[in-house]
Formats: C-alpha cells, sequence, structure tokens
C-alpha cells in the first residue's frame, strides 16, 4: 500500500507569513487555441512538503543539491506524539521504541494544511540528540518548522545540524498509522537553493 503524505499544492496554500506564495502564469493556453498548455512557476522552495538544505540554517552547510539522497530514501517509523501546542516535543513523550533511520512525527498540531496556524509543536534539543544517539538521520514532522513559530534563534534546526541529520517539514500524516515504512521523498537538486518540494510518500515494507 502507498501513503501520499504530500499536501496539495493550490494558490491558496498558505506558506510562512513573508514568504512567496504558490502562483502559475499560463503562457499558452489549449483551451485558447494555442496548440499546447504552457505554465510558469513562481513559489517559495519551502512550499508544501519540503526538504530543507543545511544552508537553510548554517552559513557554511550544504545546499540541498548537495545533500546526500540516502536520507530521503529506505526505511523510516511514523511515530504519533501526544504533542502539546506551540510547545516543543521532549524524549519522554516518545513512547515508541525507534526502529528506523528515518522518523517522521504525527504532532497533530497542523491539522489543516489549507489553514496557517501559528501555535504548532517543535522539537527539543535534546529530543534531536535522543534521536541522533539511536541512529535516526532525518526528522520528519507535520508542521511547517521543526522549531516553533516564535522561535527565532532555531535550536531544533541548529541541533540538527550538529548532528548532521536531514529535515522534511510540512508532512501530511493524520491518516497513516504508526509503524514502519519505505520513505520516498526526494528533493530535487536546485543548485544553491536552501530547500526543495518533495512528493513525499511511504510504501509498505514487505
Amino acid at each position: 500500500m502507498l501513503y501520499d503524505i504530500t499536501p496539495p499544492i493550490t494558490p491558496n496554500m498558505p506558506v510562512w507569513p513573508g514568504d512567496t506564495p504558490l502562483s502559475r502564469e499560463v503562457l499558452l493556453d489549449m483551451s485558447k487555441g494555442d496548440n499546447l498548455t504552457l505554465s510558469t512557476l513562481h513559489a517559495t522552495v519551502h512550499l508544501g512538503a519540503h526538504a530543507d538544505g543545511p544552508n537553510h540554517y548554517g552559513v557554511d552547510g550544504r545546499s540541498i543539491d548537495q545533500q546526500d539522497l540516502k536520507y530521503y530514501l529506505g526505511p523510516c517509523q511514523v511515530i504519533r506524539v501526544a504533542a502539546k501546542r506551540a510547545v516543543r516535543i521532549s524524549p519522554d513523550q516518545i513512547t515508541t521504541t525507534v526502529s528506523a533511520p528515518r522518523v517522521l512525527l504525527s504532532t497533530g498540531t497542523y491539522p489543516d494544511p489549507s489553514m496557517f496556524n501559528e501555535d504548532f509543536a517543535g522539537l527539543a534539543t535534546d529530543l534531536v540528540d535522543w534521536l541522533h544517539e539511536r541512529g535516526v538521520i532525518l526528522v520528519g514532522v507535520d508542521t511547517p518548522s521543526v522549531d516553533l513559530f516564535s522561535s527565532k534563534d532555531l535550536p531544533a534546526h541548529k541541533r540538527i545540524l550538529a548532528q548532521d541529520m536531514a529535515i522534511l517539514e510540512g508532512l501530511v500524516l493524520t491518516h497513516v498509522p504508526e509503524g514502519e515504512y519505505e520513505l520516498i521523498a526526494l528533493p530535487l537538486p536546485l543548485v544553491g537553493f536552501d530547500a526543495s518540494p518533495v512528493r513525499a510518500v511511504l510504501r509498505n515494507r514487505v
């Protein structure tokens, strides 16, 4: 079975305040008599489900095209967390044994990708270290950020950078049962960029 954990991308999808929303310019349109349809896309690279490049939160970090694809492809685990809104998740809230090198946390604190709410949960720095100690190389969240909305110093991002882990944000996990899967969420090789949208899917492991 395949689970699509990517939100629909529309011009109405909210982005981080101040960032660039999606817009589409139709250059040619078959419905108007043109020989084909041709579009131009304009948007933030932090759009919907996306992979952050380390240069998004570290001056000397790798750009998204320099990231090893091993982070975004392979065994993963979906873990549901009883997270509180606008509070960082600590290790003691993870009651399931971590059994995969990629962990997706379903917090339920950003329930509707078509509406931006600022009170989503974030990750505590000791949770990042705790996951790293258990062999986790990627952490994904169902929120716009691994840090709280009000955070300016981005401690979770910085700790993930220090541990050389990767980040997926903006996932949709409400319909996915807890358990182990194969993650496929490959970023585009956007040279020099700080993120890339991904089509994130989970496949049952056999």
